[in-house]
């Protein structure tokens, strides 16, 4: 109950207030207890140059699904070289990929809802779990306007699952937004955005969007708009 009033007390108390402003009291607070993950989409490349002015020591970590598009490698290689960090990388379980691979071959993902979630537990619930021991709060890139899975998210909520709070600092804000701050600030970005790819995930579920079509119309085209979550976000 006490977490829950903290809470919404936050939300209160921050509402209009910039990402910037919102980082500063969490990195402030929760000194060792926090940490950003990251998939370097253009949400997460923003985020980790605010939280680097702020803090240069915070924790920063990516998921590596070992499906990953090329140019999410070099947009890592390129942040990690801007500001002198080895980001942290967690991989999937060897053991659970074979099994995987085993039990629904290399795309099973695309067969059925129950494959391709369970791909995603294996290859980025598991791994994240992992990453988030011993931090109290975890930082993420999602906006409200991104999916129709987002739309009612706070900028701080409890995350039930993951058991830590999880902060939102780009909820409010708009893709203009973003890309405004990445040219600002020279921040390197994923370089997909530039073919049309404004969600970037796994190289077999994503894809680039045409004009006018959902920002999530390229993040696993196959299903229902209500479902296009991998469980890192559901309510």
């Amino acid at each position: 109950m006490e977490t829950k009033i903290i809470i919404e007390s936050l939300n209160r108390n921050f509402k209009g207030k910039s990402p910037s402003e919102k980082l500063e009291y969490f990195l402030d607070n929760y000194q060792g207890k926090i940490g950003l993950s990251s998939s370097f989409g253009a949400e997460d490349q923003a985020l980790t140059d605010m939280v680097l002015k702020i803090d240069k020591d915070v924790r920063i970590f990516t998921l590596d699904t070992g499906r990953l598009h090329p140019e999410t490698y070099d947009v890592m290689d390129a942040t990690n070289l801007k500001y002198n960090r080895k980001i942290e990388v967690y991989f999937p379980d060897t053991l659970r990929i074979q099994e995987l691979y085993k039990t629904q071959g290399v795309n099973g993902h695309y067969e059925s809802m129950e494959n391709r979630k369970n791909c995603c537990f294996v290859r980025k619930i598991e791994p994240l779990q992992r990453a988030l021991k011993g931090l109290d709060v975890w930082i993420t890139g999602l906006r409200a306007d991104q999916s129709v899975t987002r739309t009612e998210m706070p900028f701080v909520e409890y995350d039930d699952n993951f058991k830590v709070i999880k902060v939102n600092p780009l909820i409010d804000w708009s893709e203009d937004d973003v890309w405004n701050y990445i040219k600002e600030n020279q921040v390197p970005y994923n370089k997909l955005h530039d073919q049309g790819f404004p969600s970037i995930g796994c190289a077999p579920c994503t894809r680039a969007v045409k004009e006018g079509e959902d920002v999530r119309a390229g993040r696993w085209w196959w299903e229902d708009p209500e479902h296009k979550e991998c469980g890192l976000h559901k309510k």
